[in-house]
C-alpha cells in the first residue's frame, strides 16, 4: 500500500464507504461526495481497467471510453505494477455472477 494515501481522513472515508450496504446507498454517498465529472472519472477508469484485462488495445479503448491515452497507461501501470486492487475487486465480481451470466 501507498504510505502517502494511509492518513486517518482516508482511514475515515474507507470505513464510511464500508459501511454502505446497497447500490443505492453507494449512489446517494458518492452523488453527496463526489461532482458528476469525479465520478464519471472514476467510473471510466474502472472501465479502462476491465477493457485493458480484456486484452483490448488503448485505440479500442478510447475510442469505447473517450479516455485519453495517458489516462489509459496511468491505468494499465496500475494493473501491472499497482497493489491487486483492481484484480481483487474483479476476482470478486466474476464470483458474483452465476454461471450462466460468465
Amino acid at each position: 500500500m501507498n504510505k502517502k494515501i494511509k492518513t486517518a481522513a482516508v482511514d475515515q472515508l474507507i470505513d464510511a464507504i464500508l459501511c454502505l450496504d446497497t447500490k443505492e446507498e453507494c449512489y446517494n454517498f458518492f452523488e453527496d461526495l463526489c461532482t458528476v465529472n469525479e465520478l464519471l472519472s472514476l467510473s471510466q477508469r474502472f472501465e479502462v481497467a476491465a477493457m485493458l484485462r480484456e486484452h483490448k488495445t488503448y485505440m479500442e479503448i478510447a475510442e469505447k471510453t473517450g479516455a485519453s491515452t495517458a489516462t489509459i497507461s496511468r491505468v494499465n501501470r496500475s494493473l501491472n505494477y499497482g497493489s491487486d486492487g483492481y484484480d481483487l475487486v474483479f476476482e470478486r465480481l466474476e464470483q458474483r455472477l452465476s454461471p450462466d451470466e460468465q
